[in-house]
């Protein structure tokens, strides 16, 4: 009874990888009769949007970040020298600079995202987190800058 068992399994593994097999060369034959093509133009799923904003630089000491750790941000995060953060008044984050969105700046290397967030008073404004390096953040100062953000566009097509 034992080898039937066994023999019955052998069987049942078999037939299962054959119609993976025959499932997986059907499908990346194109014989799937599912056409998804358009002559639309293919939306990408992303794309980088641009703003100008009055941009300074900020450090994690507690003479310029407030009540509280001057490591943690608005948003709960930790923030390390070396980091490449920013904090964004609210209303960039209505036009799109959410927690976590992707940012490239103009004249800096690399990309930066937003991890913490700004005063009321302060609009159309970010700040660069320049660790513990006094110097750095205010030789950098005060000044107009382009920013480049990624923007997840509706993944959905419309239909028209």
């Amino acid at each position: 009874m034992g080898n039937l068992k066994n023999l019955l399994k052998m069987i049942h593994i078999k037939i299962a990888q054959v119609f993976f097999i025959i499932t997986i060369v059907y499908f990346s034959a194109g014989l799937s009769g599912c056409h998804f093509s358009s002559n639309k133009a293919e939306v990408p799923l992303e794309t980088w949007d641009s703003l100008t904003v009055s941009a300074s630089a900020y450090n994690s000491v507690k003479s310029q970040t407030g009540a509280g750790n001057p490591k943690i941000t608005a948003w709960g995060d930790t923030l390390k020298p070396g980091i490449k953060v920013i904090a964004v008044s609210r209303d960039l984050i209505k036009k799109g600079l959410d927690y976590n969105t992707p940012v490239r700046i103009n004249g800096l290397e690399g990309v930066y995202f937003v991890k913490d967030k700004m005063h009321h008073r302060w609009k159309n404004k970010i700040d660069i987190y320049m660790g513990e390096d006094v110097k750095k953040a205010r030789k950098w100062g005060r000044k107009k800058i382009k920013i480049y953000y990624l923007v997840q566009n509706d993944s959905l097509p419309v239909i028209q």
